[in-house]
């Protein structure tokens, strides 16, 4: 994580430099204040993976002398099949239309994306009772 962590925190360098000079020479407010905003988000990314890098054991990808193998194994559980994508990503094409159209599609987006997000979330949960 330590790598990843000093790209982002050289991120952090390079935009804020670019924002600067951006702000200097153009003039431009907006342009200018994304960029600092991007410094920020690469700065609180970097930390964060600077932080954790210290209080976790080294992965193979951190180490020189690391073999391929060493990294081989189960990564996570990743669902094979899931159709809450789906109607998560309708309902939210739909709030973000309703967004130019009206407030009452937007509400209808909201509900209908936070509903899938509760269903994509709990979809494999079976309660506490569960055998």
């Amino acid at each position: 994580m330590k790598i990843e962590g000093w790209l982002f925190a050289s991120g952090f360098f390079f935009f804020a430099i670019a924002a600067v000079i951006y702000g200097l020479l153009s003039g431009e407010v907006v342009g200018t204040v994304a960029l600092a905003f991007t410094a920020g988000l690469s700065f609180l990314v970097g930390y964060y993976l600077l932080f954790t890098a210290r209080r976790i054991d080294s992965r193979p990808e951190d180490r020189q002398d690391a073999e391929i193998a060493e990294g081989a194994g189960e990564l996570g559980f990743y669902s094979p099949h899931s159709w809450w994508p789906l109607p998560l990503a309708f309902f939210s094409a739909v709030a973000f239309t309703g967004v130019a159209i009206g407030w009452w599609l937007f509400i209808v987006g909201a509900i209908g994306a936070m509903l899938s997000v509760v269903g994509l979330v709990f979809e494999y949960y079976r309660g506490d009772v569960a055998h």
